[in-house]
């Protein structure tokens, strides 16, 4: 917006990569006793039969056709007197009537076969307009019986949230006033109380956050240039430079200048959905949001960025600042988000992805002159194989199949894919998905990506990390981690680590990365965090990098179930269990 162009926002996830009808059966039928005007008298009389002598599988019912039952000759012919006679006789008898009674059978004859057509018109008008109703009525009985089928389910557990790090954006959702620049510890959110609103599920972006509530409404807050907090944002209130602001800012309880309506929870316009829409789950990146329904539908809003500026958020829409439905996804039970990529999993186990695919981070080949074509879903291709769930680092995808083998594609100059050939590159890319075979040996129960380095958390509760670590992204000693698995620069300083290492000293339950820091969550509801923390998004207290991992502990979060961590460009997010005290 023109009015924020005095802000210097600078989020480090926008740090460009280092590479950047058949025929009616019953018009054919004839009865079996059905005569021919022109027949012989000889053979009228050889065709009436007994029906003892007629094969039992040619009987037919008078019932069954009773516009062709014989009347007896008295009934044919007032012309013919015949004595009263068994039907036998009766037949030896009529012989020397048979032409005048031919003459009456013939047009007996001529009289049934009329009756037989009318009967097989009408009977052929009768399965038309059997046909006719048939067809209609599926219909009616769709519009009227339409189910709705649930795939997903909305959480249902209040979340207390806690923020800390880099607020002069409004990304902490803080409000305008008051401590809400540089935050150093954890602090709870007064906008998302757990009573009040109750945040229930939520994601980090790079300059933005997304939330659910139990009551169905979606909060957003933060940096909306772009649109990525689908609703307007205009104020015409006074703003300052972020970067006059002193050490002492965190300090200050003056007026921020920042956008209220940016910098305050705010949920979003609910008629912007069909009535009765039931969200479950939502997602963030650099500049643009999603969120699923309990059907599997997702709507989305904001951009994807190439190196060049502004790529798309759909091949109509430049910037889409208001939910707009995807309609190429269907039955999506969850979504991740990387800089400006997306991965949407369905409830069969296949992924889609779009975006921006410079790097490779799609899955699959995207021509520059038509790059965007990458903003249209595809599926990713992995022959015989389905997935439980997917994750994204900046510039690189990551998938786990239900047989628990992790699969990576994306930019990979420093290894942040766990495939340690070509990791060191100005140019490496892993172009399709690809089995990390280093992973083969752990269960993974959760894995992420950050800038360019990746942590996953295994079954036992092992905390793996790989990937970039001059910025302390490692969270273990690097004069301790074994020399043939670290790509050193033309320093001698340790750079990347090719080879997922533990990090010990906890036992975690989920573990998020950020541009350069990385945060996790153990089983007994505690945090912890290491890397850059030059905006203090460790929550460590200190602008110094923290080298190992270690306990985020302070009177906010001290005794409380915590359950999530998110990590954005300069920001942090933890979120814990409402009303539960661990120290009871």
């Amino acid at each position: 917006m023109a009015a924020k162009a005095s802000i210097k926002r600078k989020s480090s996830k926008d740090e460009a990569p280092a590479s950047a009808p058949p025929a009616n059966p019953s018009l054919k039928r004839k009865s079996k006793d059905e005569v021919p005007a022109t027949a012989p008298p000889t053979k009228i009389a050889d065709t009436r039969k007994s029906s003892k002598d007629e094969p039992a599988s040619k009987r037919k019912s008078s019932k069954e056709e009773p516009s062709l039952k014989r009347k007896s000759s008295k009934e044919e012919s007032p012309e013919v007197s015949l004595p009263a006679a068994p039907p036998a006789k009766k037949a030896r008898v009529a012989k020397p009537a048979l032409p005048p009674a031919g003459k009456s059978t013939a047009t007996k004859s001529k009289v049934t076969k009329a009756a037989a057509a009318k009967s097989t018109v009408t009977k052929a008008a009768a399965a038309k307009s059997t046909v006719t109703k048939s067809s209609a009525a599926p219909t009616k009985i769709a519009k009227a019986t339409k189910a709705k089928v649930i795939i997903n389910q909305a959480p249902t557990r209040r979340l207390d949230v806690y923020v800390f790090g880099e607020g002069s954006n409004g990304e902490l959702g803080l409000g305008a006033t008051g401590h809400v620049i540089g935050v150093k510890r954890p602090r709870l959110n007064p906008f998302l109380s757990a009573e009040k609103v109750g945040v229930v599920q939520m994601a980090v972006g790079g300059m933005h956050c997304v939330a659910l509530t139990r009551d169905n409404q979606i909060l957003t807050w933060g940096v909306n240039d772009q649109g990525a907090l689908g609703r307007d944002t205009t104020w015409e209130g006074k703003m300052v430079d972020a970067d006059a602001s002193d050490d002492g800012a965190s300090d200050s309880t003056s007026d921020t200048g920042l956008n209220p309506r940016e910098s305050t929870p705010t949920p979003i316009d609910a008629t912007c959905f069909p009535p009765e829409t039931i969200f479950t789950h939502v997602a963030a990146g650099d500049s643009m949001t999603f969120a699923v329904t309990d059907e599997g539908t997702v709507y989305g809003w904001g951009t994807f960025r190439s190196n060049d500026g502004i790529l798309g958020f759909t091949q109509d829409s430049h910037i889409q600042r208001t939910p707009l439905l995807l309609p190429e996804l269907k039955r999506i039970t969850t979504i991740a988000t990387g800089d400006n990529h997306a991965l949407a999993l369905d409830d069969k186990g296949s992924i889609f992805a779009w975006g921006c695919g410079q790097q490779n981070q799609l899955g699959r080949r995207v021509i520059e002159r038509t790059r965007t074509n990458g903003l249209v879903p595809r599926e990713v291709g992995v022959r015989r194989t389905k997935f439980r769930s997917v994750a994204c680092g900046a510039y690189h995808s990551f998938a786990v199949a239900k047989n628990g083998k992790v699969w990576s594609w994306g930019l990979n100059n420093y290894g942040e894919t766990g495939i340690a050939a070509g990791a060191g590159g100005e140019d490496a890319v892993i172009s399709t998905p690809t089995q990390v075979s280093q992973l083969n040996a752990y269960a993974i129960a959760q894995i992420d990506g950050g800038g360019h380095h990746s942590v996953a958390v295994t079954e036992d509760g092992r905390c793996l990390v790989w990937g970039r670590i001059d910025g302390m992204q490692a969270g273990v000693k690097l004069d301790e981690l074994p020399v043939e698995d670290v790509v050193f620069d033309e320093r001698k300083k340790p750079r990347i680590l090719t080879k997922p290492t533990h990090v010990p000293g906890f036992k975690a339950t989920m573990a998020t990365a950020s541009t350069a820091s990385c945060l996790a969550v153990t089983a007994d509801g505690q945090a912890y965090s290491w890397g850059f923390s030059e905006n203090y998004q460790t929550g460590q207290g200190t602008d110094e990098d923290v080298e190992v991992a270690t306990l985020v502990n302070n009177t906010a979060v001290r005794g409380k179930m915590l359950t999530w961590a998110g990590a954005g460009g300069q920001f942090s997010v933890l979120a814990g269990l409402a009303g539960v005290d661990t120290t009871c």
